[in-house]
């Protein structure tokens, strides 16, 4: 959890926001963060929600991996979401 508050977490860019998130999911080895931001950017089609993800193999780096290779840090229409859930992710106590 960040001792910010949300005034101070929305006036950060957007790329400082996945900065701090990942880093935090990293932290946590949360790599359920990760699949919940794929279902923001991505359709739901079997080439990018094809399970793999959610299999004890994938790993954190894995996931940042392919985060890497799906957005190349854009995010279109997508980003107003994408920075409310790395801000609630930010936010939200460690489980």
């Amino acid at each position: 959890m960040t001792d910010a508050t949300l005034a101070e977490l929305d006036a950060l860019s957007t790329e400082e926001l996945r900065e701090r998130a990942f880093s935090l999911a990293r932290q946590r080895r949360d790599v359920k963060f990760f699949w919940d931001l794929f279902k923001h950017v991505t359709s739901s089609n079997d080439e990018t929600q094809d399970g793999w993800l959610g299999s004890l193999d994938a790993t954190v780096d894995d996931v940042v991996a392919l985060w890497r290779e799906v957005t190349d840090h854009t995010y279109g229409e997508s980003e107003p979401l994408v920075r409310a859930a790395f801000i609630d992710y930010l936010m939200s106590p460690a489980k």
